[in-house]
């Protein structure tokens, strides 16, 4: 499937999301472009990780319309073109793989599970891994790494995808300002080259030079959909003046050293950790 020129990557009409009986998010309509980087911002019990989840199909739809690529949610099989990063402190301690075995799961989706890794797999591997800033790292185990740098493994895992769209939990989240700084720096790259994200964070600071665009949300509905300009108009805050908001709890946890390999909008896929 081939994305047309000027076709959404996401687009919502009047869509609900939530969990069995209760309906956490309602008529929300958004469009996220390409070449957009979009935060998602709102207090704890908003719904901004309910809406997330359930573009990924991570929570139940309840209602409305879910285009992703343009084609309906349901219809949808292209998971690959979504890569996404879930909120972890760190992969699991009892992963005894390298940088490199990591990121190169994100490939498999992309061959017959008994084909080996062809040389384009490997070079885009390496291209990921670069792109994070962590080349010099390759062959060590991510065990041995800091948590925001096996934050940003996580991030090459999705990028080895070659997604049409990056969409992350909390990427700066429970690291170091250090660490904060060179995330931020790496999303800053991605951006400039034309990486497409939706960015679910309560830690803006880092993040307000990588952003066009701000998304807040209160009790299930979108309150603000504007430029960071127009968010600290309406919020009085500047963008890294300090100012954040808390994450909602997660209804489920995701299994610790899971690997959605196979797309977060695969049904086996587990929800990610708030």
């Amino acid at each position: 499937m081939q994305l047309t020129t000027g076709t959404p990557l996401v687009e919502l009409r009047s869509a609900s999301f939530g969990y069995a009986d209760r309906t956490v998010v309602s008529g929300v309509d958004l469009t996220v472009n390409a070449g957009e980087v979009v935060a998602l911002l709102g207090p704890n019990g908003s719904g901004k990780s309910t809406l997330v989840r359930g573009v990924l199909g991570l929570a139940e739809q309840h209602g409305g319309e879910v285009l992703l690529l343009g084609t309906p949610r349901e219809r949808f099989r292209e998971h690959t073109r979504i890569g996404y990063v879930p909120q972890r402190h760190s992969l699991s301690a009892s992963v005894r793989a390298t940088v490199t075995e990591i990121v190169a799961v994100g490939r498999l989706p992309h061959r017959p599970w008994w084909a080996p890794a062809s040389r384009t797999d490997r070079s885009i591997v390496r291209d990921a891994i670069e792109a994070v800033g962590l080349a010099d790292r390759a062959d060590e185990e991510v065990a041995s790494l800091s948590g925001g740098q096996q934050r940003r493994v996580l991030i090459a895992r999705a990028l080895a995808g070659r997604p049409d769209l990056l969409v992350m939990d909390e990427p700066t989240a429970g690291v170091d300002h250090a660490s904060q700084v060179a995330l931020a720096e790496v999303l800053q790259r991605l951006a400039a080259d034309g990486t497409s994200m939706v960015v679910v964070t309560h830690e803006l600071d880092a993040l307000h030079d990588v952003v066009t665009r701000i998304v807040c949300m209160d009790d299930g509905h979108i309150d603000l959909d504007g430029t960071p300009a127009q968010w600290a108009a309406h919020t009085g805050h500047t963008p890294g003046s300090g100012h954040h908001h808390a994450d909602e709890p997660s209804p489920a946890p995701v299994r610790p050293g899971a690997v959605l390999g196979s797309g977060p909008l695969d049904p086996t896929a587990e929800a990610p950790r708030d």
